[in-house]
């Protein structure tokens, strides 16, 4: 019988001979819960360092996490983890989705399923009735996602959830992504994983539901989770009267600004978020229906399997070479003079997603493109591109210090971490312009501070001090969430509008966890498991090359060019020592300044100070003493 909050197993197919396996979810979810956590244990123990990205070796690992399956928690998400092409160098990669595929992975019958090896030919896996097939997708091969998902489901049943690839994976295009009923997307470059692999599609279905140990006290919570979070989630833009609607992620509870709209044919595509700005300031600048083209935009991206952050940030870089000279229409193969319209928008992901002329080039992303044309065009990527997946601009850490840290240690923009110091900064910026309904003062983002960050000092933006503490507290802390795995819209609950203080609660999580498994276990408990599966994930990136301290390291533009001015904040306002506004503009991220933060990070987490290294006693304190051994045996050990 499956632990309570499990499914019980792991499913394992290995496509170069068929082999189907199955290990008992117990032997990890102890010590790594789920999601992110089983996720990158199973990386570890299957995946050689030395793997590429697009070797039949390196593993597609999909994972749900203990919360998943219980309503009203939103709790519904899931995580992909593989070694990934989409940074410099590759590394050990993650995505996080939402709707109902993880949910339905469980209840077919299983917490995770790992893909390794390479098929002969397309094909698809097919998760039911406590069979697992692989079939034939030769018919699918080089449609686009949507096209892919809505045959499966016509073939197959309504009740089936599809994840699936478009052209851009088959492809192997650096940053390309998968897609799941929907619109859940997942970027980090795992849909050409998933390509390499020739792998077009996993379909799941089942009944199998998962219990919780004491399903009133989980009730209960789901209840007080509600009243904390009612009216704190975002809307803004992606919001469009008359076209678009709210719907919810499957078994979410809650619910957000998250918006759906159908075409002639009945079919559901998504508006929210970033995905929707991929090219709505170059639609409105060129003067068509920037609603209309906006739309199309996101759906190119989706239905080809192209991450809209890359693609945003590529696109304002496209715009400034062109501008400036740096190459033309006829260099390039692209209508460059018509950027914002339909005619642009669709050759330009066209010629991406099949690897054609110009698109070649930009299919390995904005930076390596930079780099091969050179000059100017490498010096213009500060516009747009802020990581070293390529990602787009945006939670800036000239503006927002505590992200410093969270963008140098991690492989991608880690979105879910980034989010807790910024969407609270945009909280107090509402309360400090005098916004409607905003609530979050100085006084009480100071509060939040010592609770969440480790002192009040943590909420004064304007200085390094309280920084490395901070970020290590939030990585852990999502480390945990992402294992559980928890929606970021609404968790961690470090605020809220309907309490008199303004504080939310920090102990949620953790009490979540000891309603569903029955194991009792308090806030620092929890902290403690997102500490061991943060610490796992490092190993896995030193062992792979990563450098340590020479490895966190951010673009030098960050460290050079003053910031000017941000979409939302142009004036780059933030809280400052006692509770003044400041500005950060003309900021940059001082070299001086980050390798003393590195210095006080390093040591809270008790790794070598002078190298970055981890040291085998601060691992084994996390039980993590198997990882010690070998990494000492490699010599990334202190």
């Amino acid at each position: 019988m499956a632990d309570f909050g499990y499914a019980g197993e792991i499913l394992k197919v290995d496509l170069s001979d068929g082999e189907i396996t199955r290990l008992p979810t117990s032997d990890y979810a102890e010590r790594f819960l789920g999601g992110r956590g089983i996720a990158a244990r199973l990386y570890w123990d299957m995946v050689p360092p030395r793997t590429g990205a697009l070797d039949p070796e390196n593993c597609f690992i999909c994972a749900s996490g203990p919360a998943a399956g219980f309503t009203r928690l939103a709790g519904g998400r899931w995580q992909i983890c593989a070694k990934s092409p989409a940074g410099e160098p590759e590394s050990f990669n993650y995505a996080n989705l939402g709707d109902s595929w993880g949910i339905r992975l469980k209840y077919a019958g299983y917490d995770a399923l790992v893909v390794r090896g390479k098929a002969d030919r397309p094909v698809y896996i097919y998760i039911h009735d406590g069979t697992t097939e692989i079939k034939d997708a030769s018919h699918l091969w080089g449609r686009s996602a949507f096209d892919a998902g809505d045959s499966l489901k016509a073939e197959l049943g309504r009740e089936v959830s599809v994840l699936t690839i478009g052209p851009a994976a088959e492809n192997m295009v650096t940053f390309a992504t998968v897609l799941a009923g929907g619109g859940a997307s997942g970027s980090g470059g795992l849909g050409s994983v998933m390509g390499s692999k020739m792998l077009k599609a996993v379909a799941v279905a089942g009944d199998r539901r998962p219990t919780a140990a004491n399903p009133e006290r989980l009730s209960g919570l789901a209840g007080r989770l509600f009243q904390l979070v009612k009216g704190n989630a975002p809307s803004l833009g992606w919001v469009i009267p008359g076209r678009t609607r709210t719907r919810a992620c499957y078994g979410c509870g809650i619910g957000c600004s998250r918006q759906s709209y159908t075409d002639e044919t009945g079919r559901r595509y998504k508006s929210f978020c970033q995905p929707i700005d991929v090219y709505r300031r170059p639609a409105e600048k060129y003067g068509s229906n920037s609603v209309e083209v906006s739309l199309l935009a996101v759906r190119l991206c989706d239905g080809y399997g192209l991450d809209s952050s890359v693609m945003q940030a590529m696109i304002e870089w496209l715009i400034r070479c062109y501008k400036e000279g740096v190459f033309t229409e006829k260099d390039t193969g692209l209508p460059l003079s018509k950027i914002g319209s339909v005619e642009f928008i669709e050759e330009l992901t066209r010629k991406i997603a099949v690897r054609e002329g110009f698109g070649d080039l930009l299919a390995q992303g904005t930076i390596s493109a930079a780099r091969s044309v050179g000059g100017r065009a490498e010096e213009l990527i500060s516009y747009s591109v802020l990581t070293r997946a390529n990602e787009l601009r945006d939670y800036d850490p000239r503006l927002i210090l505590h992200n410093a840290l969270l963008f140098a240690t991690e492989p991608r923009r880690p979105i879910q971490q980034l989010h807790e110091a910024s969407t609270t900064l945009v909280r107090w910026f509402g309360w400090h312009n005098g916004q409607e309904g905003a609530f979050l003062s100085s006084e009480a983002l100071r509060k939040l501070a010592e609770t969440f960050w480790g002192s009040a000092v943590a909420a004064d933006y304007s200085t390094y001090e309280g920084k490395a503490l901070a970020a290590r507290k939030i990585q852990d802390r999502w480390h945990a969430i992402e294992s559980l795995v928890l929606c970021d819209l609404y968790w961690p609950i470090i605020c809220s509008g309907n309490t008199a203080d303004r504080q939310g609660d920090s102990s949620m999580e953790s009490q979540v966890l000891s309603a569903v498994t029955g194991k009792d276990i308090d806030e620092s408990g929890l902290d403690k498991i997102g500490e061991r599966i943060f610490n796992l994930q490092r190993a896995i990136l030193m062992r792979q090359g990563w450098g340590g301290r020479s490895g966190d390291r951010l673009l030098d533009y960050l460290h050079n060019e003053p910031l000017q001015y941000l979409r939302f904040n142009r004036e780059c306002t933030v809280l400052g020592r006692d509770g003044e506004a400041a500005s950060r503009q003309g900021a940059v991220v001082d070299r001086a300044e980050f390798e003393k933060m590195k210095d006080e990070y390093y040591a809270l987490r008790g790794w070598d100070v002078e190298s970055g290294l981890q040291t085998r006693a601060g691992l084994e304190k996390l039980g993590l003493k198997d990882i010690a051994d070998d990494l000492e045996s490699r010599g990334f050990l202190k």
